[in-house]
């Protein structure tokens, strides 16, 4: 960060997901302890609570906030001049939407971090998705904690996902961090001479061509999708995807890969085609880094697929 900006850290998730357990461990890390104070706006207090005594020891002051309508710019300049602090965490309210957060000119959220239960994760899904994606749309590491027993986490992850293809995704129970998904729980073979993707499968594909790279690379893909072409692709590229629904039926989202084909130029935005194309792995901005390139093989017209993608 530069000298002259405030570097905000934003701790996302809903009442008792352990956000405060969290912060208290990253305030205690070296890697956390530098010059200075820290500025600790609580927006939501839970059974765990900041000591005193860990405050003083952590160079921490804690401001308690109940009202997001006093999360203001210039009551946050306040805030730094009272407080002279050389990091701000903010302990968020998981009921109030972040997109609402508004920040001094010379302030940069720097991280954002969203806590999940994992053992009540299915309550507020099935209850406040759109809530749900607005939390998870903009953070950069989501942790599930509290996934003991429970089976089915890639489930989990796809919807996660969906959310925001980007999020870094830590599951973890009471022994710690949890081991990812392995190749035989795909719902199709990723060591076949063509991986054949169904309509189905197309989401669960989709999301595990962003995580592991290594799985694809180099190998042959087979899918449905609809075209997607704009002016500014380079010639003879186009993108094959999906209509995703991520949080609800008003949130909707084309998920594909940039593909590059001989007959891309004949291709028509929203017709359907099967592609048949080797995997590789590119840097693109848009991925902030490598991601999914498709060289086509073969692109031939197909029977449009009604069904949208759902995780």
């Amino acid at each position: 960060m530069e000298d002259d900006r405030m570097p905000l850290f934003l701790i996302n998730g809903f009442l008792e997901a352990g956000k405060t357990a969290f912060i208290k461990f990253t305030l205690q890390q070296d890697y956390f302890q530098s010059e200075g104070k820290t500025l600790l706006i609580v927006c939501e207090e839970g059974e765990e609570e900041y000591e005193e005594e860990f405050l003083r020891e952590t160079k921490t002051a804690a401001v308690y906030i109940d009202e997001i309508s006093k999360l203001t710019p210039e009551y946050l300049e306040e805030l730094e001049l009272l407080y002279n602090p050389e990091r701000v965490l903010m302990e968020w309210n998981g009921m109030w939407n972040p997109e609402g957060l508004k920040l001094p000119a010379d302030w940069d959220l720097y991280q954002q971090i969203t806590i999940v239960d994992g053992s009540s994760f299915d309550l507020y899904l099935n209850n406040m998705k759109p809530l749900v994606g607005s939390m998870v749309r903009n953070t950069e590491m989501l942790i599930m904690n509290r996934c003991d027993g429970i089976e089915d986490l890639d489930t989990y992850r796809r919807t996660l996902k969906g959310m925001n293809p980007q999020v870094q995704i830590v599951f973890e129970d009471s022994e710690g961090e949890i081991s990812e998904i392995s190749e035989a729980d795909l719902p199709y073979d990723v060591n076949a001479d063509i991986i054949e993707v169904s309509p189905e499968a197309y989401g669960i594909w989709y999301i595990d061509m962003l995580d592991k790279p290594e799985r694809y690379r180099g190998k042959t893909v087979e899918f449905t999708a609809m075209v997607l072409k704009t002016p500014d692709f380079p010639k003879n590229y186009f993108v094959p995807g999906r209509m995703a629904m991520t949080c609800c039926e008003a949130d909707m989202t084309f998920l594909g890969f940039m593909c590059k084909a001989r007959n891309a130029r004949l291709l028509e935005t929203k017709e359907w085609v099967k592609v048949r194309a080797r995997v590789e792995y590119e840097y693109s901005p848009e991925y902030e880094g490598e991601g999914p390139m498709l060289y086509a093989e073969y692109v031939e017209k197909a029977e449009p697929i009604k069904a949208i993608v759902q995780f």
